[in-house]
């Protein structure tokens, strides 16, 4: 069989229909644009305001049929569970899942003292691994099927690089900042998930896959919750990497529309990691 292997043919993603959660954060709208940019219709899940404004924009641009949207709360598991069973009833195909959610703050122990190892609750725990994990895994349990019939599809799991190794404590020592010990632990579940699903459903055409981002700040993002320029903590991120700098979104893209395009046709079960060189040393 011949292979074309022209890089615009096999990076496409034309034709292809890419559910993405947690479409309004910050990586999120990068890799809306970013699947958008190349070829693929988008379907968006997201929960702040902000998604219906960004939707819109990506109409403008891209047209209307090439973006549907959905407001929603994951944590109302109900209502999560029935999105996504209206949305697969809806769907002629669904290639490709992103599975990005992942709520980022003090409700889940960042940068708060309740969220600390010896402090975290057993609430603190439950949120952490139910974003973390159990989101993940709704979404692919609801539309695994849709993949088995076509007999092909694309699960991408947002995973991080704490996934594995462990922070380190001299990073935060002096700081506000807290990396809370249960946002590792469900990272790293993602990861066993991510092989399983590989494992049990390779049979069926669909490749599962994890991306592994190491220090991307939101420095950019200029909304009220983004670190500044000047926080001495970014020093410290930028200091630990190979590249001396943390990571821009859009460094993220080419492993995600790899992942995500026929040219990783035979790449499954694997943690890629884009860190700047943070876990080899």
């Amino acid at each position: 069989m011949l292979v074309n292997l022209s890089a615009s043919d096999l990076f496409s993603l034309k034709g292809k229909t890419v559910l993405l959660t947690g479409a309004s954060g910050y990586l999120g709208r990068t890799f809306s644009r970013a699947v958008l940019e190349n070829g693929a219709r988008l379907i968006a899940l997201g929960r702040s305001d902000r998604l219906g404004r960004e939707v819109a924009e990506w109409q403008r641009e891209f047209g209307r049929d090439q973006v549907t949207s959905y407001q929603i709360d994951m944590y109302d598991i109900e209502a999560l569970g029935a999105l996504l069973d209206t949305i697969v009833k809806g769907e002629s195909s669904i290639d490709v899942l992103i599975n990005n959610a992942h709520e980022l703050g003090p409700n889940t122990g960042f940068n708060v003292e309740a969220g600390s190892f010896e402090n975290a609750s057993y609430d603190q725990w439950e949120r952490h691994f139910l974003g973390g994990v159990y989101w993940p895994a709704l979404t692919a349990q609801k539309l695994g099927p849709k993949m088995k019939a076509q007999k092909a599809g694309s699960i991408i799991n947002i995973s991080t690089m704490y996934a594995l190794v462990a922070p380190s404590p001299a990073l935060y020592e002096g700081t506000e900042m807290l990396n809370p010990p249960g946002y590792s632990a469900s990272k790293a579940a993602l990861l066993a998930l991510t092989r399983y699903l590989a494992s049990f459903w390779g049979r069926h055409g669909i490749r599962a896959n994890a991306i592994l981002p190491g220090p991307f700040s939101n420095v950019e993002d200029k909304s009220a919750n983004s670190v500044s320029e000047d926080d001495p903590f970014l020093e410290r991120l930028k200091s630990r990497t190979c590249l001396g700098r943390i990571g821009r979104p859009g460094e993220l893209v080419g492993c995600l529309v790899y992942l995500a395009s026929d040219a990783s046709s035979y790449v499954t079960g694997q943690a890629l990691s884009i860190d700047g060189g943070w876990t080899i040393t």
